[in-house]
């Protein structure tokens, strides 16, 4: 009786060469790309390229005609003899710490109370941020006008109130600051206000829910429910917030020039007048590099500190 062979054939062997879906997987890449390298080629040459150059001019003496000789730490070593610099520097944290913990709570406060379903809140929501995008420009010259001792409309108010000798605001070397902290205030709550409304609108309503059903006032409801969903906008507020405090430059250089005096001069203002006004740009690069190491630390110790929290 024939048998019949039932045996497979032989699988050809595998031929060398590209897998299929290593062509798909290149073709993305190129598209992708494609997407970023535009954007990376810019960051380069208007970002990555000028710092780098900076921590070198650091170290150098140019001012942006000839060669740049280096000196070595020289530029850091002035650094601790400048007292217009020890000005600038704690004016500027003078300044962040008023700003932050102010445009903070108020854009938060604002953003709560325009999360609600109510008609025209869309209108109001606008209007908060419509400052935000105004022309700075604008801002100062309208706020200096507000703020001025004799005529100004924020004194008027004050003296109708009762204050018989209201502050110089503008022109007070103790008040110039706090004018300065009002507009910059006032100008930023109405972005951050954005931001608190988009983390309060993906809290859960459950939550809240829960929180009145075990008797929870208001009050309690915002300490155990709120804040502490808020928390990651939070953060990244508050980094934000930390970081354009300290490069603080364009309000204060059309509102008051750093006067009177030097009673709201600025790091970045005084970098300005060292590099643009002074053609001193090695000296101005140094104190570049030290406002960046601030805000490089504080950074750092903002992204520490919320790491422990969220364990």
């Amino acid at each position: 009786m024939a048998t019949l062979d039932v045996t497979a054939p032989p699988r050809p062997a595998p031929t060398r060469g590209r897998r299929p879906g290593s062509r798909l997987t290149l073709r993305n890449t190129m598209i992708g790309w494609t997407f970023i390298l535009p954007n990376f080629i810019g960051f380069a040459v208007l970002t990555l390229v000028p710092v780098v150059v900076l921590f070198y001019l650091g170290f150098t003496s140019w001012n942006a005609f000839g060669k740049a000789t280096f000196t070595g730490t020289e530029n850091f070593q002035r650094l601790l003899t400048d007292t217009t610099f020890h000005t600038a520097l704690k004016n500027t944290a003078y300044y962040a710490l008023m700003h932050i913990p102010l445009t903070l709570a108020l854009s938060l406060g604002l953003a709560m109370l325009l999360n609600r379903k109510m008609r025209g809140m869309a209108f109001f929501r606008t209007v908060a941020f419509f400052p935000y995008i105004t022309s700075i420009v604008a801002i100062a010259v309208v706020w200096n006008m507000l703020f001025s001792p004799e005529s100004g409309v924020i004194n008027q108010i004050l003296m109708w109130f009762g204050i018989d000798n209201p502050p110089g605001w503008t022109t007070s070397t103790t008040w110039a600051m706090p004018a300065v902290v009002i507009v910059a205030t006032w100008r930023d709550m109405g972005y951050y206000m954005l931001l608190f409304l988009a983390g309060l609108q993906a809290v859960p309503a459950e939550l809240y829910e829960a929180a009145r059903v075990d008797g929870a006032n208001a009050v309690q409801r915002f300490w155990n429910v709120t804040i502490p969903c808020l928390r990651p906008t939070t953060f990244f507020v508050t980094v934000m917030l930390t970081i354009g405090s300290f490069k603080i430059f364009d309000l204060i250089l059309v509102m008051t020039d750093g006067g009177p005096g030097t009673s709201t001069l600025v790091l970045s203002q005084y970098i300005y007048r060292k590099g643009f006004e002074e053609n001193d740009f090695g000296y101005a690069s140094a104190v570049a590099i030290v406002l960046f190491l601030i805000c490089l630390v504080v950074t750092v110790i903002q992204f520490t500190v919320n790491k422990r929290r969220n364990r």
